[in-house]
């Protein structure tokens, strides 16, 4: 069975918008540094690469499901510069009520993620900016890492905390064993 790092949007690959803003145009689009690099060394260690989001815009009317696969194509594009890049995008579209089962913090997506792709979740991470990642992340039995500053470390129960991308796929893969696990 297949290993995956699963990855939130934004705060984890791209910043947030404003608290209540949405990322919903490509100009509101700022990538992380090295964040393409990152995913490239999963790939090298033989994990898949797996985009897991909340997208309430949709549900908000913002943008269509349509829009947010335009979005997230010209993301790619960018980003990747036609190298490989994720391995599967799977999005909660709704609203926070009435609940869901995709949207994290249940851990929805990533069941229907290791169904689809053969994922082993226990060989797997979920990296994300929220303790409603880290907790999709614990409830699908992954390992989990959350990306903050180092003043919320107590407040969360994530495995590790750090404090970008690069970093966390550092630690995943020192933990794992990988070797080449800086850059």
């Amino acid at each position: 069975m297949a290993r995956a790092v699963f990855l939130d949007r934004d705060g984890v690959i791209n910043r947030k918008a404003p608290d209540g803003q949405y990322v919903v145009r490509w100009e509101q689009v700022e990538f992380f540094p090295r964040t393409g690099e990152a995913i490239k060394l999963c790939h090298d260690a033989g994990f898949l690469a797996v985009l897991v989001t909340n997208q309430r815009a949709v549900a908000k009317g913002l943008l269509s499901e349509a829009d947010l696969a335009l979005l997230h194509e010209r993301m790619w594009q960018e980003l990747f510069k036609g190298k490989k890049g994720l391995d599967a995008v799977y999005f909660c579209p709704h609203e926070k009520e009435p609940p869901c089962d995709c949207r994290k913090p249940q851990p929805g997506m990533l069941l229907t993620a290791s169904i689809d792709h053969a994922i082993d979740l226990s060989r797997s991470w979920m990296v994300g900016d929220s303790e409603g990642d880290v907790l999709a992340g614990k409830a699908a039995g992954c390992k989990t890492v959350r990306i903050c500053p180092p003043e919320f470390e107590s407040t969360t129960s994530a495995d590790f905390v750090v404090e970008s991308l690069d970093e966390a796929v550092c630690l995943i893969l020192r933990t794992e064993q990988v070797s080449n696990a800086s850059f």
